[in-house]
């Protein structure tokens, strides 16, 4: 009674929260999942990146810029662009992976301002097959509709959610054995896809920091495939022509959805959600954040959809500003 009585007091919005924060949807966890990801983690151990980078210009003054390729584990030449503000003349920087959203790219030096003049430097990358530089050397097998999502998704071997997370662990990697670079003080962020890479990153690589995961998708994906407007749709209207292999692609996506995976995070991690977004819905967000028990924090916006709003670029400099100072 006391419970319902102090219900009564709360607005709409803070019933919301309270009802997204006890969400608990059962888990999709596949029973080899530790065996996949620690025989992947083996590969890329013992795969050479062989990474090569060239400076290029950028108009903003004081800071070194290189466009940066390396490999994924089939070989596919990641592209990315390397920036760093050596006009603060320090020996080394910490540094921020960026990972972009769905049909995006790497984006200009200029994007990444914020983050240099906040003494960061920046290495964001083309995701495979999308709308920068990177190809994609994994053979399509199963058929496959509009966009990458559902490119192998028939195996989790074959699957594009296994490629694109092993590229962004790499570019971890990659970034680490940079001589500017403090490979103490290296984080991961992006927004939606790459909110989602930054999750799937800090459950099962090694060697960043911190995170921040802006709307990130990559959640309860056994729930989104039904209810998101995204890139999940992709995967919806596969199973639509192909009924048969509902149980084989939910199988698939069980090894890469954050929900499963985040209580292997051991790092700080920052989380944004909107609750009026119908791309990564809140319930999907907080299936996934709520199951993070290293030291989290998240940042809701009640009134926003697919995105955290202007203001919240400097709640994440300041996140990441107190975890590398």
């Amino acid at each position: 009674m006391a419970g319902r009585e102090q219900e009564k007091g709360m607005n709409f919005i803070e019933r919301k929260i309270k009802e997204l924060e006890a969400i608990e949807p059962q888990l999709t966890t596949p029973e080899d999942l530790e065996q996949f990801w620690s025989r992947i983690n083996q590969e890329i151990r013992d795969t050479p990146l062989s990474g090569r980078r060239t400076r290029v210009d950028t108009p903003l003054i004081g800071v070194d810029a290189y466009d940066v390729v390396y490999e994924g584990l089939d070989g596919t030449q990641i592209h990315g662009i390397y920036l760093v503000p050596s006009f603060f003349g320090k020996a080394s920087y910490p540094c921020i992976v960026n990972y972009h959203g769905y049909t995006g790219n790497r984006g200009m030096p200029e994007q990444f301002a914020h983050y240099l003049l906040a003494g960061l430097a920046v290495f964001s990358i083309d995701i495979r097959g999308q709308a920068g530089e990177t190809g994609d050397a994994t053979p399509q097998e199963g058929g496959q509709t509009k966009g990458w999502v559902t490119r192998g998704i028939t195996s989790p071997e074959t699957c594009y959610y296994k490629s694109v997370v092993t590229d962004a662990i790499r570019a971890v990697d990659w970034v680490c054995e940079q001589p500017e670079v403090d490979s103490s003080r290296v984080g991961v962020a992006g927004g939606s896809q790459g909110g989602g890479l930054a999750l799937a990153v800090s459950a099962i690589g090694t060697k960043h920091a911190f995170a921040v995961a802006d709307i990130p998708n990559m959640c309860n994906m056994d729930w989104t495939i039904f209810n998101s407007t995204g890139s999940i749709t992709e995967a919806a209207d596969y199973i639509s022509r192909y009924p048969e292999r509902l149980d084989t692609v939910l199988h698939t996506l069980s090894y890469f959805d954050n929900m499963n995976l985040a209580d292997r995070i051991r790092i700080p991690v920052l989380v944004s959600v909107g609750f009026k977004d119908s791309v990564c819905p809140p319930e999907s967000v907080f299936a996934a954040y709520n199951r993070i028990t290293s030291p989290k924090r998240i940042e809701m916006h009640p009134f926003n959809g697919h995105t955290p709003g202007g203001k919240h670029v400097r709640k994440v400099l300041r996140f990441i500003q107190e975890q590398v100072l």
